[in-house]
């Protein structure tokens, strides 16, 4: 029998190996691993989310999706014991919840993600030390929202910081750049998108916000 060979891209982990395998079961095609197939880069095995099928979108982003239900959950049951629930306070809770949550998944790997954020961030492509810090950033922010702590000055630098971070991912996701996002750290590897742009742009919306009233 004449064997023909198919170069199947994007096939990163053994969860899609095992996709594919599935869903040549009871077919006269095989899966066999090639020994002389050339290595992947990493930029090459990033997906975009245009390459996600729709089915498995919510597969690819429940981490993210579960985080931030955590953290919205948790900003209205601390509330609970006051015998009220403000919006503000709700939105306060949130963005503590959301930085450091964020920020701690960051500090896990500080030097992967430098990495990858300099993959679209325009300040951490030209400067690395921008990378370093910006997990410690999200963690003092995400305290002094806890504390309310300077709410004002908090606000303002929270637009700056989320807004100008907005650019370089609206950048990368409106020129389809297939890399990945850093907003989870190196942990979970989350497909640069409009998801992203929602995070940052959801900040910047609600820091503005805090400070219009």
């Amino acid at each position: 029998m004449e064997a023909t060979r198919y170069e199947v891209q994007g096939i990163t982990c053994e969860k899609c190996v095992a996709m594919v395998t599935d869903l040549l079961q009871g077919t006269k095609y095989s899966l066999h691993q090639r020994n002389d197939a050339m290595p992947v880069e990493p930029e090459q095995a990033r997906l975009a989310e245009d390459d996600i099928p729709q089915a498995s979108w919510l597969l690819t982003y429940k981490p993210l999706l579960i985080l931030v239900g955590f953290i919205l959950l948790g900003s209205v049951l601390v509330q609970v014991p006051a015998g009220h629930i403000y919006g503000v306070e709700t939105m306060r809770y949130f963005m503590a919840g959301f930085f450091l949550s964020f920020a701690f998944f960051k500090l896990l790997d500080i030097p992967a993600f430098a990495d990858a954020y300099a993959g679209y961030d325009l300040l951490a492509a030209k400067w690395r030390g921008w990378g370093y810090a910006y997990p410690f950033i999200e963690l003092g922010l995400g305290m002094a929202y806890l504390a309310n702590w300077q709410p004002v000055l908090v606000s303002w630098i929270t637009l700056m910081v989320m807004g100008f971070s907005s650019i370089g991912v609206m950048q990368a996701v409106f020129n389809k750049r297939k890399i990945q996002c850093a907003c989870l750290g190196a942990v979970f590897k989350l497909p640069m998108s409009t998801v992203t742009i929602v995070e940052d742009v959801g900040m910047v919306l609600m820091a503005g916000w805090t400070l219009s009233l």
